[in-house]
């Protein structure tokens, strides 16, 4: 008999019975209750859920900014929920690249700078991190801004800055928290024009969102609702 492919081996991310408790006082507060969670490399996926559904928590376990209570993560085949904090931070630097919503771009920094700055964490050399800021910069279309700082760039410019320095690491997911958040309707569009080039070139998205027509944007919605996913 034909050996069936292990499918499993090219999962990027798979949860099992995924739970987070808080403990507040006496009374537990089950943010994640028994969550099972599929997604393939190279998917375009939106995560929905009203306030207070979990998707937050969702996302920074997914991130490995939180474990699980209980159950399994697989990030690329690892079990996170085994990792101690430095491999922690080795993994959210290596696999994860995060945009958020309020760009986080240090002040008196051009964006270069900005951009380099998980590969100072990296331990890569100046010349190699400038090739790679330059490049990740190029290919959001900021070229010609690399020596601006943030307060010189406009809003969809300073995401755009956010969306290099969470790619230049050439992680396995990007993972944007309500990316156009703090963005016009027509700056908004661009960043999402974006995110379908990026997607377009192989890179795997999740995109956190409690609109409607941001999430329709992605290939697959997923929406959660008191701890568990829905579909």
């Amino acid at each position: 008999m034909t050996a069936l492919p292990d499918t499993a081996a090219h999962n990027l991310i798979e949860m099992h019975g995924l739970t987070r408790v808080y403990d507040l006082g006496p009374q537990q507060i089950f943010a994640l209750s028994g969550v099972e969670l599929t997604i393939e490399p190279g998917e375009y996926v939106a995560i929905m859920g009203p306030s207070g559904s979990g998707k937050s928590t969702l996302m920074n376990i997914i991130g490995c900014l939180d474990t699980p209570t209980s159950g399994t993560y697989l990030l690329d085949g690892v079990p996170v929920e085994t990792l101690n904090d430095d491999e922690l931070a080795a993994i959210r630097n290596r696999k994860i690249g995060f945009v958020f919503q309020t760009f986080n771009l240090l002040a008196r920094t051009t964006a270069l700078q900005n951009v380099e700055l998980p590969l100072v964490y990296a331990k890569i050399s100046r010349t190699e991190r400038r090739q790679l800021a330059e490049e990740a910069l190029v290919a959001v279309g900021l070229g010609d801004r690399m020596s601006h700082q943030p307060n010189e760039l406009s809003g969809g410019q300073r995401q755009r800055v956010a969306i290099a320095r969470a790619l230049v690491n050439r992680p396995s997911l990007l993972l944007a928290d309500e990316p156009t958040g703090n963005l016009d309707s027509k700056t908004g569009r661009e960043i999402l024009d974006l995110f379908h080039e990026l997607h377009a070139r192989g890179n795997s998205i999740i995109m956190v969102t409690h609109e409607d027509d941001v999430a329709r944007e992605a290939k697959r919605v997923i929406h959660i609702r008191d701890g568990k996913v829905l579909d």
